[in-house]
């Protein structure tokens, strides 16, 4: 099929000075890129150690979850119990969970500290009862812990998305237990922290302890962050988990978002600092830092044209902003849609860099465009981001998810670090593009 040149793209791309609002676009059917690295529920769970999924679902569903799990080499923390016609029909479907999850931990080479069974959109059409089915599981396996976890597709636009909701059950099994004060968990991230980063240094220099999910190794480790007497959440996929504990364990949720606005940043440490009664670092000497590595990296790709994508942050036009600021030539911007923190670099960008141009990424239109963009630029195109980097038809990016676990001044010094050397390393995208959940090795 022949590919759509730029004027094509009404619906699915428009300039910034044009969009209307932070949702710029209209949706009906989606199409999916070939450019896999954000995590799944998949993904997300296999980050509790000791632990194994169940997948409760008709087996053209299951087909997705498994290959995850098959390309993590994870099997054997996954298994699945398929719904059949007669399952529906004859009404057997919570006996049918119970039976199938008894059958699975029975036959595994070893019993799982916790379970995680994941229901479908048909359990809850048929009215499914799951506390019965829970009820009964918790009865006859009493040395497990299990929760409920779901595979929506019906939740996608409604309710508590599957991404937050995962997060979320995730820390679901955390016990209560007395609290301690000198101690901090970092919530809903899929990454670790950069030990660099000034507000892990904050943290420990006041002596408090870190626990994050990703450093645990043990289910002992994951249910010692039950006793921690603060959440820090940076990804606002995590505050719906975040909140859920704070009600539940009485642990006292710090929201420091992904910034990369200094003035917001500074804000940021300095409610940290209040709340926790920490020393705050020298402000000063961060900006000089960050401003350095900003004016090196500007003079290495001079200009360079610049593709970002939600992906690789989950504030792509504050990203936008930052780097336009300072001279770079910032192309295009690929979002579905922008949070409300995104506003007021949304509107400095449709003030100040209007020509700015805005894709969609799940627009059925995206899955026609020639990806060329690189090419008719003489091969010479950065990419922040897989979905960009696709897009684009790039090989020069850079291969974050999610922040990449990089945050305040220090991140902004440690990403364009990654942003030099991306323009001088030529990468295969084709083949880094189609691993699932990048980086995932639970």
């Amino acid at each position: 099929m022949m590919g759509l040149c730029r004027g094509d793209t009404a619906g699915a791309s428009l300039l910034i000075k044009d969009a209307k609002s932070l949702s710029p676009y209209e949706y009906g059917i989606e199409y999916s890129s070939p450019a896999r690295g954000p995590w799944n529920i998949v993904h997300i769970g296999m980050l509790l150690p000791e632990s194994h999924q169940i997948y409760v679902c008709a087996q053209a569903c299951m087909r997705g979850v498994v290959l995850t799990a098959a390309e993590m080499n994870a099997m054997d923390r996954f298994s699945s119990i398929i719904i059949r016609e007669n399952n529906i029909l004859n009404g057997d479907m919570e006996q049918l969970i119970i039976d199938g999850v008894s059958d699975i931990i029975t036959k595994l080479p070893k019993k799982p500290r916790a379970v995680m069974i994941f229901t479908t959109c048909i359990h809850h059409f048929l009215a499914c009862d799951l506390n019965f089915v829970f009820t009964q599981l918790r009865e006859k396996f009493t040395d497990i812990d299990f929760t409920d976890c779901y595979m929506h597709p019906i939740m996608r636009k409604t309710k508590t998305a599957p991404d937050p909701k995962m997060r979320e059950q995730l820390y679901s099994f955390l016990k209560a237990v007395p609290i301690d004060k000198r101690s901090i968990n970092l919530i809903g991230n899929n990454e670790k922290m950069a030990e660099s980063s000034e507000l892990i240094k904050m943290f420990k220099s006041a002596g408090y302890k870190i626990k994050d999910i990703c450093s645990c190794k043990t289910y002992d480790e994951y249910q010692e962050m039950a006793s921690s007497g603060y959440n820090v959440t940076i990804n606002p996929a995590a505050i719906v988990a975040a909140d859920t504990l704070e009600k539940r364990l009485r642990q006292k949720q710090i929201y420091l978002p992904l910034s990369y606005n200094y003035d917001e940043i500074e804000k940021l440490l300095k409610m940290a600092a209040d709340i926790l009664s920490l020393k705050m670092p020298d402000i000063k000497k961060l900006r000089f830092n960050a401003e350095s590595e900003i004016k090196t990296t500007k003079k290495a790709i001079k200009d360079l044209p610049i593709a970002i994508d939600y992906t690789a942050t989950t504030r792509p036009l504050g990203l936008a902003k930052l780097l336009i600021e300072h001279g770079f030539n910032v192309t295009s911007v690929y979002a579905d849609a922008f949070t409300e923190e995104e506003h007021s670099a949304f509107d400095w960008l449709k003030e100040n860099a209007g020509n700015l141009r805005l894709f969609a990424t799940v627009h059925p239109k995206m899955g026609l465009l020639p990806h060329n963009e690189a090419q008719s630029n003489g091969g010479h195109l950065l990419a922040i981001g897989q979905k960009s980097a696709y897009f684009t038809g790039t090989d020069h990016f850079v291969n974050i998810l999610e922040g990449g676990g990089l945050w305040g001044y220090d991140g902004i010094c440690l990403l364009m670090k990654l942003i030099r050397e991306a323009a001088v390393t030529q990468k295969d995208t084709r083949s880094i593009i189609q691993v699932k959940g990048w980086g995932c090795c639970c």
